[in-house]
């Protein structure tokens, strides 16, 4: 009983310090009536998340991957059906980053994604297991962690409902923006590569309904590259297409900013954002 009384007096103490600094961040920068102060806010109090917050450790891993592959190219694969056109061997050698259930296409490709990146939390809670046994880096919100534990493998970032792209996400968090695929440009962006290629990206569901509506999966899944991808009773969430596009729209403007690009070779994909690109033409080193 000593003991437990200690702990909780000290776990007091560390409250009554730390509260101050919370309190005081909010008497400075007074309401939030503009995008640019509650930006911020949540760069100041990001630095405190990253100082003595309990992100800390967590945020000085992910500080350290910042630009870590400056000046190279990497692609974003999608999950739509437009992969089955594509001749994706030649990527082994390439930095990729994977989506969700992407990993279903490893066996059959004979490697696996450079990144992993899963934000949504359906995913994690059916998918797990799956998605942990890959040899790929992985990225996941800080709300999995305890999901997930600590692994050398896996780096979370925490989330804002900050409808704004984000460059430093250790500080920052990152804007889900209706979409992994966003999660993934503003990772890539944050490692520093100077073009990214989207391919996969097709835009375009045959499942219909309200944006974000979680409905289940019947016999076979038709809008993603593999049969089973959400098929079998499994549990998603409809796509939000113009929350997409408006995050994509800021993703391409903050590479562009920075001299870089975002561009897509989504094989007859529907989207309009980025700059298109052939395949073959990306392959043969042409960007």
């Amino acid at each position: 009983m000593a003991r437990t009384s200690e702990s909780l007096r000290a776990v007091q103490v560390v409250k009554r310090s730390v509260l101050p600094a919370r309190r005081g961040l909010k008497t400075v920068l007074g309401p939030r009536r503009s995008l640019g102060v509650a930006l911020a806010y949540d760069r100041a109090f990001g630095g405190f998340q990253h100082s003595i917050g309990p992100y800390r450790k967590e945020a000085r891993r992910l500080t350290a991957l910042g630009g870590a592959y400056a000046g190279q190219r990497c692609f974003i694969i999608g999950n739509g059906p437009s992969l089955n056109k594509l001749d994706l061997t030649p990527l082994r050698h390439e930095y990729t980053f994977g989506l969700n259930r992407f990993y279903l296409a490893f066996d059959r490709l004979g490697f696996s994604t450079s990144f992993l990146v899963c934000v949504n939390r359906l995913v994690w809670e059916q998918f797990a297991d799956e998605l942990l046994q890959q040899d790929s880096t992985k990225f996941a919100p800080w709300d999995e962690r305890e999901r997930l534990g600590h692994r050398s493998d896996t780096y979370f970032f925490r989330t804002t409902p900050r409808k704004v792209f984000r460059a430093d996400p250790p500080r920052t968090g990152l804007f889900e923006g209706s979409t992994v695929t966003f999660v993934a440009m503003q990772l890539a962006y944050y490692l520093g590569f100077r073009v990214a290629i989207l391919i996969g990206v097709d835009h375009a569901f045959k499942s219909q309904g309200e944006a974000h509506k979680v409905v289940v999966g019947g016999d076979v899944d038709h809008d993603h590259f593999d049969p089973r991808y959400f098929a079998g009773g499994v549990r998603w969430q409809l796509p939000d297409l113009a929350g997409s596009e408006q995050a994509y729209a800021a993703a391409g403007e903050a590479w562009e900013q920075d001299g870089r690009k975002i561009l897509d070779a989504t094989v007859g994909g529907k989207l309009k954002v980025f700059p298109k690109v052939e395949y073959e033409t990306v392959l043969k080193g042409a960007v």
